[in-house]
């Protein structure tokens, strides 16, 4: 604390925050805007999040409840733009969230460590939200790790022991079964934000249900990782999947498979929140200017868990191929581009891209573009995630199943989805809201 009444404290991003008796009290504060009615769906939504005490799902859980407490605006939520006004989504106060973890903490404890780093969560608005965040840490269980990679396995706070994987399985849905059971939920959906896996090396197994389930049955560990039995737990239950980091093992073709079989709505992979937003939204200007890109060079630094995790060149080798793939399809033709990405302890969660673009214009003059990227990851990431929560129950209330894939603007690599130009993407999803906004099942 600085000394001063709160009710004069001002954070060093600009939020000023008062009293409870001191009014109004908003995290940051936001215009009131007028929309259109809509009749939200009845009864409560669950958002469990794998990987449910990382900084992304804490920032999520801290967010949706300052929203819900009207003690925050929505800026950041694609879901309260105009293009999405008089579509019944899913009120933020009407999630309830649970999740797996592999580490002990709670989410007070672990927004205090955020604001600790990089001030994204203060804690006067923490204070204020004390008991949901401790009801949400109630909904918090261990989650399993077969098969992890060194990195992670590294942040796990206890020795995992080796179970068997169909024991594993049966332990997710029944932590699944649980939260919805003890909350009375009508729907839930999943999110996958645990740390990027290293890739899988590709076995029989991926590529059928049949196989999968073989594999599970001859406890063949080296054949998945966390997020495959997670996101398979998903498919089972018929609970609708958003895959948000660069792991390619959650929607391997077998799960994809799975997930037809139950008829359910997935989308993934890799939320698109930053200097790869940049790319998809500026390399489409040299594409309609017929301005030839030479070369493309980006460096990332980040800190956090994350960045720990991408230290490793095993993991980072799941980043780099959804952040290095687009520009060639965007562009049309091939060029030199590399991604780097280092660890940098002190940045947290406060992550820095520069990128360098050679390009050749008229009479074959060769010019530069360079642009900096600063932006707190979490803080970006977070209302996308509460976006995507709301599109995949959309998508579930109006009988849709199988790939989102009108959601290939929030994905650096979306599956199923060859168009990587942002505003293409972004007139594919207007297109899909026009159509839901229209849909009397809903």
């Amino acid at each position: 604390m600085d000394g001063r009444p709160l009710g004069a404290r001002t954070l060093a991003h600009g939020a000023t925050f008062r009293d409870a008796d001191a009014k109004p009290f908003r995290y940051p504060p936001a215009p009131t805007l007028p929309k259109p009615k809509q009749t939200p769906p009845a009864g409560r939504l669950g958002v469990w999040l794998f990987g449910a005490y990382g900084g992304l799902a804490t920032t999520v859980v801290v967010g949706a409840r300052a929203i819900a407490r009207k003690l925050a605006g929505t800026t950041g939520l694609a879901t309260e733009l105009p293009a999405a006004a008089g579509i019944p989504w899913q009120a933020i106060d009407g999630m309830v969230f649970g999740g797996h973890e592999i580490r002990r903490s709670d989410y007070a404890k672990a927004a205090a460590e955020i604001h600790g780093v990089t001030g994204s969560l203060p804690p006067e608005l923490i204070g204020k939200l004390k008991k949901d965040l401790a009801a949400a840490s109630r909904n918090v269980v261990t989650g399993v790790m077969p098969n992890p990679g060194r990195t992670i396995a590294s942040l796990a706070d206890r020795a995992q022991k080796r179970t068997p994987l169909k024991q594993q399985m049966a332990a997710i849905e029944r932590d699944l079964r649980a939260f919805q059971r003890r909350h009375k939920l009508d729907r839930v959906v999943c999110v996958n934000l645990t740390s990027t896996e290293p890739p899988l090396r590709p076995s029989p197994a991926h590529k059928t249900l049949a196989a999968f389930e073989r594999a599970l049955a001859k406890d063949d560990q080296k054949a998945v990782r966390p997020s495959a039995l997670y996101a398979y737990a998903a498919a089972r239950l018929g609970f609708p999947f958003v895959h948000f980091t660069p792991s390619e093992s959650a929607l391997l073709p077998a799960i994809q498979e799975a997930f037809a079989a139950s008829k359910t709505p997935w989308m993934g992979r890799d939320g698109k929140t930053g200097e790869t937003l940049v790319k998809s939204a500026l390399a489409p200007m040299f594409a309609i200017r017929n301005l030839r890109v030479l070369s493309w060079q980006g460096y990332n630094i980040l800190g956090d868990r994350d960045g720990r995790v991408l230290a490793d060149a095993e993991n980072k080798q799941s980043k780099v191929a959804t952040k290095d793939a687009l520009l060639p399809s965007i562009l049309g033709y091939p060029l030199h581009t590399h991604v780097g990405i280092d660890y940098v302890p002190s940045l947290h969660d406060l992550k820095t891209a520069w990128d360098f673009v050679h390009f050749e214009g008229f009479l074959g003059f060769r010019m530069s573009l360079q642009f900096t990227w600063q932006g707190c990851d979490a803080i970006l990431a977070a209302p996308l995630v509460l976006d995507l929560v709301r599109f995949a129950d959309l998508a579930q209330r109006r009988g849709e199943h199988g790939s989102m894939a009108h959601l290939a603007a929030f994905f650096k690599q979306p599956i199923g989805v060859a168009e990587h130009d942002l505003h293409r993407q972004w007139q594919r999803l207007v297109a899909y809201l026009e159509r839901a906004r229209g849909d009397r099942r809903l």
